[in-house]
């Protein structure tokens, strides 16, 4: 279900595939998404049982309402249920509160830096890289005493370069603002490997090679994908620092 890697220093990056949750099909069944069209009580419950898995929480899960843009909300506390903001990326110095970021093909970024004590996390999409929403968190964290080249950057489960196909047009545009995103498919069709444009603006901002996940996830059935299913659950990746929220 949730699958949890702690570092040295007392950070912990974890995912979730599809599977441990109540959700029905097509959402089955650990659905985390709560804009896609799924039973609300299931999310919730979801939720519950993801954060439990992980040693969490779920009160001090911080979620955002993405919406493939740049923008980076600080956070101390879980905001109102009703009043989530419109970021793709969040940055805490909170030990123990957890910053989630959901996804089912873009690239679940989190990013720590034990020593300052700050941790994010970000939504990048294919949008998202050509904003720039990851070094848009990378500024917010050195804004809080973190230093890139301490940062500890991991990505989860997205769609490969491999079989993310986009138009000619779409790749140029991309590969104009972040060249190491330009891909090709298997089947020799022009593609966007977006986890590579993360992990090329990660380096050209100091952050050492983080971690990428081999996991594609419209190539694996254990994972939901848009571009696979379209109507279709989320998966989730977390990030937080030992300690009570």
């Amino acid at each position: 279900m949730t699958h949890n890697h702690a570092r040295p220093g007392g950070a912990h990056f974890a995912f979730t595939d599809r599977w441990g949750g109540v959700s029905a099909a097509p959402y089955d069944s650990l659905n985390l998404g709560g804009a896609v069209g799924d039973d609300p009580a299931a999310v919730l419950s979801n939720r519950g049982l993801a954060a439990r898995e992980l040693g969490l929480d779920p009160a001090h899960v911080v979620w955002m309402k993405q919406v493939h843009g740049n923008d980076v909300a600080v956070v101390a506390a879980p905001w109102d249920e009703h009043r989530v903001p419109e970021v793709d990326a969040i940055v805490t110095t909170r030990p123990g509160l957890a910053l989630a970021v959901l996804v089912a093909d873009c690239v679940p970024v989190l990013l720590a830096d034990t020593e300052a004590g700050v941790v994010a996390a970000a939504h990048a999409g294919r949008p998202g890289l050509v904003a720039g929403v990851v070094p848009a968190a990378v500024e917010a964290m050195v804004g809080l005493g973190a230093r890139p080249e301490r940062i500890t950057a991991v990505t989860g489960p997205s769609v490969c370069g491999a079989c993310y196909e986009v138009p000619e047009q779409m790749r140029e545009d991309v590969a104009s603002a972040v060249p190491e995103a330009r891909a090709t498919t298997s089947w020799g069709t022009p593609s966007v490997d977006v986890a590579a444009g993360v992990h090329a603006q990660l380096v050209r901002l100091g952050v050492p090679a983080g971690e990428k996940s081999h996991i594609c996830t419209m190539e694996s059935g254990d994972h939901f994908s848009y571009r696979r299913e379209r109507t279709t659950g989320r998966l989730a990746g977390y990030v937080w620092l030992d300690g009570d929220q």
